[in-house]
């Protein structure tokens, strides 16, 4: 081949090697970019924190913060709150019957209530005379809610159909797993001005406060927790 046909031969291919590996460069930037943008855009959440002074008292402090990045900002409490009649367990130590509060950080499953939904922004589900929540843990609905009029509820189960402490309340996705014995129906609901049976209360006023304020979109937990 001449030397003048070999010199524009090679021209054009530095040429079409240079506009292959720009064309290459520039949709990788365009993503890294994008990568960035969405690295460094901010997820807004709610975080509930109820805490007790000791695992054996029944009594706790309410706090609710909209949570951005790593920042909190305060919007509801510090309220009293009631717990367990025996208190907050241990991590892990939480046990069917045992009257404590399970220790650790949870969503929420669903709202309900036996009166009608006030306007919240998470399922609700209204609570009738046949519906319970299965605390058995030989039964193959323990920790779900059941209607009697088509399946059985277990032995002793959480009668739902309760005034005013479920008048409305918050399931906390707790022991999701159902696995036997390891605790079930916790709730957030209504005080009845003494302690719970493992579950967290507020008065009416300030738990619509906080039903009201709940968004699933935020992803919000609750973290409960002794010192």
């Amino acid at each position: 081949m001449p030397k003048l046909a070999r010199g524009l031969l090679a021209g054009t291919l530095l040429t079409v090697l240079a506009g292959f590996l720009f064309a290459s460069q520039a949709p990788a930037n365009a993503m890294s970019g994008a990568a960035s943008a969405v690295a460094s855009t901010l997820v807004v959440r709610q975080l509930i924190t109820v805490t007790a002074t000791s695992h054996s008292t029944s009594y706790a402090t309410f706090r609710a913060y909209q949570v951005t990045g790593t920042t909190k900002v305060l919007v509801a409490g510090p309220w009293t709150a009631r717990v367990g009649y025996n208190g907050i367990a241990a991590p892990g130590q939480k046990r069917e019957g045992d009257g404590r509060t399970p220790s650790g950080t949870y969503g929420f499953s669903f709202f309900f209530g036996v009166s009608a939904n006030p306007g919240v922004a998470f399922p609700f589900r209204r609570a009738y005379t046949y519906d319970y929540w299965d605390d058995d843990p030989l039964s193959q609905h323990y920790n779900t809610w059941v209607d009697a009029r088509f399946y059985a509820t277990g032995r002793n189960p959480e009668p739902l159909y309760n005034i005013p402490a479920y008048d409305y309340a918050a399931v906390i996705a707790y022991n999701t797993a159902r696995t036997p014995g390891l605790g079930s129906a916790i709730f957030l609901h209504v005080s009845t001005g003494t302690a719970t049976a493992g579950c967290v209360s507020l008065p009416t006023s300030e738990l619509l406060k906080i039903l009201l304020w709940l968004r699933p979109a935020d992803d919000p937990t609750i973290s409960i927790s002794a010192l």
